[in-house]
């Protein structure tokens, strides 16, 4: 990017065919108080409010694909620190060597009431002066005439704006309490104790578990996370759920539960390609009679099944490719033996991005001996004291099994 263009008065960005940033100039990212490291390669509606990242997906992006080019749509972006920033926005879209790109200028419209009032003292100025200029009085009038039909106009996007964030808002409330409400509760009966924690980084998540009794002495315990975050993984892992609901308490074969949700992540997909979202998933079969455990981990973060006595760890690690990749991946689930006092510990990648693998598993050989409730509040103080207060979040959750 050339000096002019980094440092000119407004904020510039490309963008790739997915909406990735490519390119942006030192002007926003002066605004926004971030790094060019920060942004470069993430997607640009994570730079918006929850309601802009709506209005981005639902008028934004089908206006570009129609019409190649958006012009002063009003969007808001947001900072690390939380400031919500309002802009106009113009894009247009091009090909540079042989790849659709789009260029987007911002205009922050902070002092907008501070130029609307010049702009009203200056109608009053120019009135009084087109009484001596009544040769460029019908002119002027005209001109001050569509001005105020802008100004009208600009009024009434920015009422219609606010409705629809207000409505936006109620609606992402409701669609976060059915998401958490989805969700399953603790399970502790004498052959097993099942706890979970579940953090969305926004106000919908991209994670999801369930565990539920097939029998007297068969358990299901399942752990997604889907691609990406916000409205559309959300989407997803609520499909994905309502699957798995039916297909575990029925006592489906772990191999049966994975390929059904992989084939119904390829079905959501087959006329859109460029949305298409993959997910990590870990499925555990616990036979507490036999004291068996079938699992597939489908490109998941490694489970850990640790001894209750030395607090040797052994790892679930990944055996297949995450579910929505290719179609017809055959998942194929491994089985281990287990003994009385053995515990789990199921994570999504959100947990070991502030406590980092190397931390996890420490943490839980040096409390092996303690009561998994107090073992679930020490990780949740952990992922608590170790976040920085300018870091990006993930979704975090995690799963605690006592095997008895």
């Amino acid at each position: 990017m050339d000096s002019l263009l980094d440092h000119a008065p407004c904020g510039f960005i490309t963008l790739s065919a997915n909406g990735d940033i490519l390119e942006i100039n030192q002007t926003l990212l002066s605004i926004l108080g971030c790094r060019q490291d920060d942004l470069s390669g993430r997607p640009v509606s994570t730079l918006l409010t929850v309601p802009s990242q709506v209005f981005y997906q639902f008028y934004f992006v089908p206006l570009l694909k129609r019409e190649k080019r958006v012009e002063e749509m009003h969007l808001s972006l947001q900072s690390p620190s939380g400031e919500e920033i309002p802009v106009i926005i113009n894009a247009v879209q091009s090909e540079k060597d042989g790849k659709a790109t789009t260029d987007c200028i911002f205009f922050p419209i902070r002092k907008r009431s501070e130029y609307e009032n010049e702009l009203l003292t200056a109608k009053k100025e120019a009135e009084s002066a087109l009484i001596a200029l009544h040769k460029a009085h019908t002119e002027l009038d005209m001109a001050m005439g569509n001005l105020k039909d802008q100004q009208r106009e600009l009024v009434k996007l920015n009422r219609q704006n606010q409705r629809f964030k207000q409505e936006t808002e109620k609606e992402l409330e409701l669609a976060r309490k059915i998401q958490e409400i989805s969700l399953t509760d603790p399970i502790d009966h004498p052959t097993i104790q099942i706890e979970s924690f579940y953090k969305a980084s926004r106000q919908l998540s991209g994670d999801i578990y369930g565990f539920y009794q097939i029998d007297d002495h068969r358990y299901g315990v399942i752990l997604l996370d889907v691609m990406g975050h916000g409205i559309s993984s959300a989407l997803i892992t609520m499909s994905l759920h309502s699957l798995f609901q039916r297909l575990i308490p029925g006592g489906a074969r772990p191999e049966k539960v994975l390929n059904e949700l992989d084939s119904h992540l390829h079905s959501l997909f087959q006329k859109e390609e460029e949305a298409r979202h993959y997910c990590t998933a870990i499925y555990l079969l616990i036979d507490t009679k036999r004291k068996k455990i079938e699992y597939i981990n489908a490109g998941h973060p490694a489970a850990l099944l640790q001894s209750p006595t030395t607090g040797e760890q052994h790892e679930l690690a990944s055996t297949n490719i995450p579910i929505g990749m290719f179609e017809g991946a055959a998942y194929i689930p491994k089985t281990i033996s287990y003994i009385e006092g053995d515990r789990l510990l199921l994570y999504t990648d959100g947990v070991t991005d502030f406590l980092g693998c190397n931390h996890l598993s420490p943490l839980l050989q040096e409390n092996h001996s303690i009561p998994i409730g107090r073992l679930k509040q020490i990780i949740i103080q952990s992922l608590e004291d170790n976040q920085q207060p300018s870091q990006k979040t993930d979704d975090q959750c995690f799963i605690l099994v006592d095997l008895r």
